[in-house]
């Protein structure tokens, strides 16, 4: 549970207790009073989740239980073939990649993939990708584009593996490789932010023809905390930074910056992987279909044309001597 969900554990608590004597003794009164409070728990958490602060989505969109991206692979792809190692250093845990169908239709998938327990947290480096990771999913960008399978790529990593070693490799490097080859793939691609969606590392596998993000993911330029130590030299103020980056995913739509949001199940992703798997296939079916009909020159078009086009600017009169 987090935080902010405390206000419901009486609730939840008393539950619990009902359930527990409606096993020992399965009576109407206690099965009516069960529905009612029932009823009351989704009708509170609806509107507990429908006014939660932008850190409070930050922390939803950490949740140590939320789906990754081999959870919505498992679900969203009938069949999936995982590939492995970039063809000049090793492989990389932290970015799961392969090739997969997705209602019948064959597609690339690659995202960046974060562990549940310590060990294999530690295994996928907590989803932040080293330069290897983004040349596997370069290498299957290029695989795309030479045998016509549309894209699909997820966001979920605080950002790109900081190291020395990561940069004596090529990290920046490997990341506007990645970006630059995007932008001009010849096929299909849809990006979706499944957690978190962190700096340049999110980047190095977020330029596309639609970008999609459930309901409490978040996505920006920095971490809250990181942008709370360069601000106010203090990261308690991480709170402060999450309102003023507006990372959420109604902020980010409104800004133009992504396309549309996939509604997660009530309290979040995390309590029912079936139905937030549902909520984005029933959003990527149709969006395949319609970016897969169109010549592979448009999208390229319309996607320099998309990400040209965002942000806003003024350009200052030209000064009169």
């Amino acid at each position: 549970m987090l935080d902010f969900e405390h206000p419901l554990d009486d609730l939840r608590a008393r539950i619990d207790a009902l359930e527990r004597d409606a096993e020992a003794d399965p009576n109407s009164d206690i099965t009516r009073e069960l529905a009612i409070l029932q009823l009351e728990l989704e009708a509170r958490t609806a509107d507990l989740f429908a006014n939660l602060t932008p850190w409070q989505r930050v922390q939803l969109a950490r949740h140590p239980q939320r789906p990754h991206t081999l959870d919505f692979i498992e679900r969203l792809c009938s069949e999936f073939i995982e590939l492995h190692g970039d063809r000049r250093y090793g492989d990389d845990p932290a970015i799961t990649a392969g090739l997969a169908s997705v209602g019948g239709r064959s597609v690339v998938v690659a995202g960046h993939q974060k562990g549940r327990t310590t060990a294999d947290n530690v295994k996928r480096n907590f989803g932040m990708a080293h330069p290897e990771g983004l040349r596997k999913a370069l290498r299957l960008f290029d695989m795309a584009e030479r045998f016509g399978l549309p894209v699909l790529t997820f966001l979920d990593t605080p950002g790109a593996s900081p190291t020395l070693q990561d940069e004596e490799r090529g990290q920046s490097w490997a990341i506007a490789e990645n970006m630059a080859r995007l932008a001009r793939l010849r096929t299909p691609v849809i990006v979706i932010v499944i957690g978190e969606g962190g700096s340049g590392g999110a980047l190095a596998l977020g330029v596309g023809d639609r970008v999609l993000m459930l309901e409490h993911a978040v996505y920006s330029v920095a971490s809250p905390e990181a942008a709370a130590a360069i601000i106010w030299r203090d990261s308690k103020h991480a709170p402060d930074a999450a309102a003023a980056l507006r990372l959420t995913a109604p902020d980010l739509l409104r800004a133009g910056l992504i396309d549309r949001v996939v509604p997660e199940p009530d309290g979040g992703a995390h309590r029912d992987y079936d139905t937030a798997a549902a909520n984005l296939a029933n959003e990527l079916t149709p969006l395949l279909d319609d970016l897969c009909a169109h010549d592979p020159d448009d999208l390229v078009h319309a996607r320099y044309q998309k990400f040209r086009a965002m942000g806003e600017f003024t350009q200052a009169p030209a000064a009169t001597s």
